[in-house]
């Protein structure tokens, strides 16, 4: 009798089905939104539209979502964002990502910062909480003219995510000395829900 030896291999753990993500970002003149189009193909994809985040940034409009679904659902979105790609007033880039892992240990903090305008501002304060292993979690910053005076001004909001074994005191401290060696207005709050 002859037998033959077969070696069946367990296939690897499957993922959930709607365990699959895209990140799409798109960038297209205000006037000219994605938002809508790329909301569309998600859902007709049969993906669920988890995370999203919309700006006006100069005369442009930049969309960035989080799509998420099966699979085959990714797949059937990769292939109607090809065509809206194609469009010569959007600029368009998507990758497959996965789910960020819950950072527990973050405690979250919102930063404010008003100053008259100057080069650097933004740089030095992305630099501070970059030398602490302080994440950034969300920015935004904008220049614009004080109503009253004309005088060029800067705003920054951040929120940020700072160790849980930071001693708060100290890094509010330090935080406050750069700012009035840069002769910033600011203010470090924990975040409330």
């Amino acid at each position: 009798m002859n037998l033959k030896t077969v070696t069946r291999l367990n296939p690897p753990a499957a993922r959930p089905a709607a365990d699959h993500q895209l990140l799409i970002q798109a960038v297209a003149p205000a006037a000219d939104s994605p938002l809508l189009v790329l909301s569309r193909r998600i859902a007709d994809a049969g993906c669920n539209l988890v995370e999203s985040r919309v700006a006006t940034v100069g005369a442009d409009v930049s969309v960035l979502l989080l799509a998420k679904g099966g699979w085959d659902a990714i797949a059937k979105l990769e292939t109607a964002l090809a065509r809206v790609g194609r469009s010569e007033n959007v600029h368009l880039l998507s990758y497959r990502t996965q789910a960020r892992d819950r950072q527990s240990h973050l405690l979250p903090y919102m930063i404010e910062v008003v100053a008259a305008d100057k080069p650097g501002v933004l740089v030095e304060l992305i630099d501070f909480f970059n030398r602490r292993s302080i994440s950034i979690e969300q920015m935004s910053s904008m220049r614009y003219q004080a109503m009253q005076t004309g005088a060029d001004m800067f705003q920054a909001q951040l929120t940020i995510g700072i160790p849980a074994d930071t001693r708060i005191a100290e890094l509010r401290d330090e935080f406050m000395e750069m700012c009035d060696g840069l002769n910033l207005d600011a203010i470090m709050d924990p975040v409330k829900f």
